[in-house]
C-alpha cells in the first residue's frame, strides 16, 4: 500500500493511492466467511455453503466494497495526518486509470485535491473601522408602549365613527334615482372599516358617522374598482363585482372601537412578571434596555459586514484553483449547467474567500462553541419569535421546550452555532481594531444599507 501527494501548483495537488492483493485480500476472505455463516442457500444447510459458492456469487461485490473501505480510510487519513488543508472533498482525477475488478489484483485511485490558499491578510489597531451606536429614541418607546397595550386592549361599542373603527350594518344596492333595486344586491350584517377605504371622497362620507346613520355609497370607486375586496364586502363573485359600479346604501347598526389597554401595574407584570417593573418610568427604562440590546446586535451585524469587506479587500489577490472548484460546483449541482457556474463562480469564491478568513479568526483568537452558547442562542431566537407577537414574559420552562425543539433539526443548529460564532467573533474583534464610534438614528442607520 502506498499513498502520495504531488503539488501539480500551489493550490492543486494530485493524491494517489496504491493498493497491493496483500492489502484487502484478508478483509475480502473474511467478509466472504461471515457470509458464508449465515447464508441460507437451496441445496446447503447453513453456515455449510462452500466459500467457492458464496465467492462466485458475492466475491466481486465484496471485493469492491472492502477496497472502497481501506481507500476512504487511506485517502482522509493521509489528509488528516498531514494537516493538508482542502477545500470541498476530493475529486476522481481526470487522469484516473479504467479499474477492472474482474481481472485486477493490483488498484490505483487518483484524486484531484483543491488545496486552501494561504491567507495573507493581518487585522490590527492601524485599521479603522466605523461602528454606529444607534439611538433609541422617545418615539421608538412610546410605539413599543403602544404595542404592548394593544395585547391588554378590547373592543367596546361606540355611537360615533373614527377613522379606525369597525361597522356593522346592512348594504343594500341603489338605482340610478338613488332607490333601493328589487332585484338589487342586499346583505345584512356586512362589516366595514373606513380605514381600509382608499379613495378619499368616499371614506370622508363615513366621517362622524352614527349608529343608524344610513349612508350612500359606491363600493367600486371606494376601493379603487378592486373587485376583490368589493366582492368580499358585498359577499358576491369576483366576476359580477368586475361590472359593478351602483350606488349603494349603508345602515349602521353597530360601531366598534378598538381601545388600547392602560399603562399600569398589570400591563408591567403581564409583560415583566409580577414587581418586576412598580413605576412607568421604569417600565419605559426597561422598554428601553430591550430596544438597545435589538439595536446593538444590529450595530454589530453592521461592523462585521465591513470588517468582511475590509478583509476580502486584503486577500483580493490570493490564489484559486478555479478548474476543479468549477468541476466541483458543477457536480454539486447536477441540474445546472456551465453557464449558471460561470455567472454564480465570482460570489462563490467571494463567500468562500470569506468562509477561510472566518475560519482563520476564529482559531487565531480561540473561539470556542460549547453547548451551553447554542442553548442560550436557542433560547434568545426563541423569545424574539414571541416577542414579534408581544410576548416577552415567557416561563423559562416553555422557552426551554421551545429550544429543545429547535435542536432537533440539523439545519437550525448550524444556524446557531453560526449565530454564536459570529457574535463571539464581532466581540473580540472590536476589540483588534481602532473603533471610529458614531451616534446615529435608526432611519440613518437604515439608509446605510440603501
Amino acid at each position: 500500500m502506498n499513498v502520495s501527494l504531488e503539488n501539480i501548483d500551489k493550490v492543486t495537488g494530485l493524491l494517489t493511492v496504491k493498493l497491493e492483493k496483500a492489502d484487502y485480500q484478508d478483509k475480502v476472505e473474511k467478509s466472504i466467511k461471515d457470509i458464508r455463516k449465515k447464508a441460507q442457500i437451496p441445496g446447503f444447510r447453513k453456515g455449510k455453503v462452500p466459500a467457492q459458492v458464496i465467492n462466485k456469487m458475492y466475491g466481486k461485490s465484496i471485493l469492491v466494497e472492502e477496497v472502497n473501505k481501506i481507500l476512504s480510510e487511506q485517502l482522509y487519513g493521509y489528509i488528516k495526518d498531514n494537516n493538508i488543508s482542502i477545500l470541498g472533498e476530493p475529486l476522481p482525477s481526470e487522469k484516473q486509470k479504467d479499474i477492472d475488478f474482474e481481472t485486477m489484483e493490483d488498484f490505483e485511485f487518483c484524486f484531484d485535491l483543491a488545496l486552501a490558499p494561504e491567507l495573507k491578510g493581518r487585522i490590527d489597531k492601524r485599521d479603522k473601522l466605523a461602528y454606529y451606536n444607534i439611538e433609541v429614541s422617545e418615539e421608538m418607546i412610546d410605539n413599543q408602549v403602544s404595542m404592548y397595550t394593544q395585547r391588554t386592549g378590547s373592543y367596546e361599542k361606540v355611537d360615533v365613527c373614527q377613522e379606525k373603527d369597525m361597522l356593522k350594518g346592512a348594504i343594500a344596492e341603489l338605482d340610478a334615482e338613488g332607490q333601493m333595486k328589487e332585484e338589487g344586491i342586499k346583505v345584512d350584517e356586512v362589516v366595514l372599516m373606513p380605514a381600509y377605504i382608499k379613495d378619499e371622497k368616499q371614506k370622508e362620507i363615513f366621517k362622524d358617522a352614527k349608529v343608524n346613520d344610513v349612508l350612500t355609497f359606491n363600493p367600486s370607486v371606494a376601493y379603487d374598482k378592486n373587485s376583490a375586496e368589493v366582492a368580499s364586502l358585498l359577499k358576491i363573485e369576483k366576476e359580477v363585482a368586475e361590472n359593478l359600479d351602483s350606488n349603494f346604501s349603508y345602515q349602521i347598526t353597530e360601531i366598534t372601537r378598538f381601545v388600547p389597554g392602560e399603562v399600569n401595574q398589570a400591563l408591567f407584570d403581564e409583560i415583566y412578571g409580577e414587581g418586576v417593573v412598580k413605576s412607568e418610568e421604569e417600565f419605559r427604562n426597561k422598554v428601553k434596555e430591550e430596544l438597545q440590546t435589538r439595536l446593538t446586535a444590529e450595530s454589530d451585524y453592521k461592523f462585521l459586514l465591513d470588517l468582511r469587506t475590509k478583509l476580502l479587500g486584503k486577500e483580493k489577490d490570493i490564489e484559486f484553483p478555479d478548474a476543479l472548484l468549477k468541476r466541483m460546483m458543477l457536480q454539486n449541482n447536477p441540474d445546472k449547467d456551465e453557464k449558471f457556474v460561470e455567472e454564480n463562480y465570482e460570489k462563490s469564491i467571494e463567500e468562500l474567500t470569506w468562509h477561510l478568513i472566518k475560519e482563520k479568526l476564529v482559531n487565531e483568537n480561540e473561539i470556542k462553541v460549547e453547548q451551553e452558547d447554542i442553548l442560550s442562542m436557542a433560547k434568545e431566537a426563541t423569545k424574539a419569535q414571541f416577542a414579534q407577537y408581544g410576548m416577552t414574559n415567557i416561563p423559562d420552562d416553555i422557552l426551554a421546550n421551545y429550544s429543545q425543539e429547535m435542536l432537533k433539526k440539523k439545519e437550525t443548529v448550524e444556524g446557531l452555532v453560526n449565530r454564536v460564532v459570529e457574535n463571539k467573533l464581532a466581540a473580540v474583534m472590536k476589540d483588534k481594531v481602532t473603533l471610529s464610534e458614531e451616534s446615529i438614528t435608526l432611519e440613518e442607520f437604515n439608509k446605510l444599507f440603501d
